[in-house]
């Protein structure tokens, strides 16, 4: 049992490991990149700028764990942009081992303040208030986004896997009904039930166009979508297009109305 691992951490199993980790396995593809300025694809940053916008992100994320509360956005895409916009303008370091060093380091500097936090209270982040460990789902969220980018930057396998994905669901859950797209969904009335290959499910219903998400199921779905975990996560994050995923044979479908399925994804606008 790791030291993030004790009696009194309020992180899920695995969670804490799987924040270092990931944060190593970032840190070890920057210290190996020659270039920070070529671009990264899919993206309008460079290599550099992303590692910069990840190092400054662990960092704000270890700030609210310790109750140091910032304003970055309101949670929306846009204002979230214009705030990661003006934070990389104001911090210069584009050079892969300091950028590298410090997203381990800020990672690190989360898991200390869940260690020392006497309560895991309601804390307010960029995208609605939370628990400790939904803000470490969510940090752990951010890092595989952007360690995907990474990864396909510098030609190197990514670290996404199934478990590190499923980590990651309760902040998806949480954040769902927050980023969902009012223009494509309005109207809309469906139950969706969404099954990760190798057991995790939740479900999405929409009732005039509002999104109530659960851990739970509907009764009786009209749509239940059985994705690829990694397709799942770089899906929801916009990297991957679900035309794509489907024809790879990533994403199968059924019930009532399985014609619901392709229309599921362009109900949300990752931020």
């Amino acid at each position: 049992m790791s030291a993030h691992q004790s009696s009194g951490n309020p992180l899920p199993p695995g969670l804490g490991d799987a924040i270092r980790g990931t944060a190593e396995d970032i840190a070890l593809l920057l210290r190996g990149a020659r270039d920070t300025s070529v671009p990264v694809p899919g993206l309008e940053w460079t290599l550099g700028e992303t590692a910069a916008h990840l190092a400054q992100a662990n960092q704000l994320v270890a700030e609210i764990a310790a109750g140091h509360g910032r304003d970055h956005g309101d949670g929306t895409p846009g204002s979230i942009a214009a705030a990661n916009a003006r934070a990389l303008a104001e911090f210069g370091e584009r050079a892969a081992e300091p950028l590298a060093a410090m997203i381990v380091a800020q990672a690190a500097a989360y898991l200390d303040a869940v260690g020392a936090a006497e309560r895991a209270g309601p804390l307010a982040t960029p995208m609605g208030t939370m628990d400790l460990p939904t803000l470490g789902a969510y940090l752990l969220t951010h890092m595989l986004g952007h360690g995907y980018d990474i990864a396909r930057a510098v030609g190197r396998p990514h670290m996404l896997d199934r478990r590190r994905v499923e980590l990651t669901l309760p902040f998806m859950l949480a954040a769902m009904p927050r980023v969902v797209d009012a223009d494509a969904a309005e109207g809309c009335d469906a139950r969706y039930t969404v099954r990760l290959w190798g057991g995790a499910r939740f479900g999405v219903e929409f009732t005039e166009g509002v999104a109530t998400v659960g851990e739970r199921p509907p009764g009786r779905p009209d749509c239940t979508i059985h994705i690829e975990p990694v397709t799942f996560l770089l899906m929801a994050l916009g990297r991957v297009e679900p035309r794509a995923a489907i024809a790879r044979g990533r994403v199968l479908t059924w019930g009532r109305k399985p014609w619901l399925a392709p229309r599921f994804p362009t109900l949300f606008k990752a931020p």
